[in-house]
């Protein structure tokens, strides 16, 4: 039974203590015994997927009860981990640590629960000897539901401390399931938003996999892991299907009513921007929109010069357009394709990258000029979850439709709003945002469809008759 799949959640008591790093080098170190492992993220992040996809040869996928319900973790777990031997969860932030406000709600802690999975507790101790099993005893003692089934200690300087460590922690009842010590080789480079995506950095990332695979071959018991991941508790949801939710999904718009399942792409083409420059994706949306109906094609906006043939619509997700504004801006062939399928009246749904692409100029240079905005790079960093509503008939959804969403960006664009907006954002910073205009939908946040999976089918309607 798919929901059955052993399982792991890797966790930790706050950000940088090392997650990555463990959850990346078990999933290659498995994957490297010929164990088919399935890779998951909690959260909204892209850029871990990325690295969990390189380890393992299959689709990172998030798990983010935010954004999808959590009614949905399950079934998404379950959807991915299809036919696997082994999932490793790899955690956000502090393992108790969630939306904002909301307490446990997409908190790792949370998402453990939701998939009746043992965790890993990976402890940065290179500034601790005894306190860690002060610290552990906290994490697996705060939340009876949540199984604290080992920790692996990060960082640790050498034999001496490693002693110390274990002294303190034979205490704390929680078992040592691995010692890493400190190694500059897995480290991965970051900037604005995090660690540099697995797209731009080629023979580096994977250096840096094998490196993290390495590391956690050597200083983790992966035989005491495996036994603790097959212990995980049964699964009884049903696992997530595109074809499926399309049939029994709430509609979007009324362009949907009148058909309620798969249809065949009838060469019916939707462009999907990738490449280096927009590596923010979820898998789910190109499952929705094939079982929609449409044909998904990848395009890179760094190096092709016109859009596929037959593109009948375009998605443009997220990424780092602001590192590649100088590539971008001159790849004018492209710019006046993608401005002339808006302004045919296409179907375009763009996604913070995206938003900025479609704007007049980035940082002084061209764009697309399909929206009437400008975009730069700002100090401040914008982040959070949002729970926004549909201010306007879009390709997407109809006004009043209501959506959860994540901002995550160092840009300003001026103006923020057009004069149909995308989304207003609810709760107390009360706005609207984004811009809709002819069959653009774009705007800063990003969202899951799987959450709402009537907009991808809605989309694809609006394709083919556009």
């Amino acid at each position: 039974m798919t929901g059955s799949v052993p399982r792991l959640v890797v966790a930790a008591p706050s950000s940088g203590s090392g997650k990555t790093t463990v959850a990346t080098g078990l999933m290659a170190a498995f994957a490297a015994r010929g164990l088919a492992v399935s890779p998951h993220k909690v959260g909204p992040d892209y850029i871990d997927p990325g690295y969990h996809a390189l380890a393992t040869g299959r689709v990172g996928r998030n798990l983010d009860a935010y954004l999808c319900g959590p009614e949905l973790v399950g079934p998404l777990f379950a959807h991915g981990a299809r036919g696997c031997d082994l999932a490793v969860v790899e955690g956000v932030m502090g393992m108790y640590d969630g939306a904002a406000g909301e307490g446990e709600l997409a908190s790792t802690a949370h998402v453990a629960k939701l998939l009746r999975a043992p965790v890993v507790l990976v402890v940065d101790a290179s500034s601790q000897s005894r306190s860690v099993a002060a610290l552990v005893h906290g994490f697996a003692s705060w939340d009876p539901q949540v199984r604290v089934g080992g920790v692996i200690l990060n960082k640790v300087a050498s034999d001496r401390h490693e002693a110390l460590l274990r002294e303190a922690l034979d205490s704390a009842g929680v078992p040592v399931l691995g010692v890493l010590r400190r190694a500059a080789q897995v480290e991965t480079p970051s900037r604005h938003l995090g660690l540099v995506p697995v797209a731009e950095r080629g023979a580096a990332a994977v250096e840096a996999v094998e490196a993290m695979r390495a590391q956690v071959e050597r200083g983790c018991d992966l035989e005491a892991l495996s036994a603790l991941a097959r212990s995980a508790g049964a699964l009884s949801c049903a696992a997530w299907d595109a074809a499926e939710v399309l049939g029994a999904a709430e509609p979007a718009g009324p362009l949907q009513a009148e058909r309620h399942g798969p249809r065949s792409s009838d060469g019916l083409r939707v462009a999907v921007a990738g490449g280096s420059a927009f590596t923010f994706s979820y898998a789910e949306h190109t499952e929705l929109l094939t079982a929609a109906g449409a044909e998904v094609v990848v395009f890179d906006p760094l190096r092709d010069e016109q859009l596929p043939d037959g593109t009948a619509g375009l998605v443009i997700g997220g990424g780092f357009p602001e590192v590649y504004a100088a590539e971008l801006s001159a790849n004018e062939p492209l710019r006046k394709a993608v401005a002339d399928l808006a302004g045919s009246g296409a179907p375009v749904a763009a996604e913070c990258a995206g938003l900025l692409y479609l704007g007049r100029e980035l940082d002084g240079l061209p764009m697309c000029g399909v929206l009437d905005v400008t975009a730069r790079m700002s100090e401040r960093l914008t982040l959070g979850y949002r729970d926004a509503v549909a201010v306007s008939d879009s390709a997407l959804a109809v006004a009043g439709t209501r959506m959860r969403g994540h901002e995550f960006h160092r840009t300003v664009v001026e103006p923020g709003a057009g004069a149909a907006p995308a989304w207003g954002v609810r709760g107390p910073e009360r706005r609207v945002e984004g811009f809709v205009q002819q069959g653009v939908h774009a705007s800063y946040l990003h969202t899951h469809w799987a959450s709402l999976p009537g907009v991808a089918r809605r989309f694809v309607e609006r394709c083919r008759t556009s």
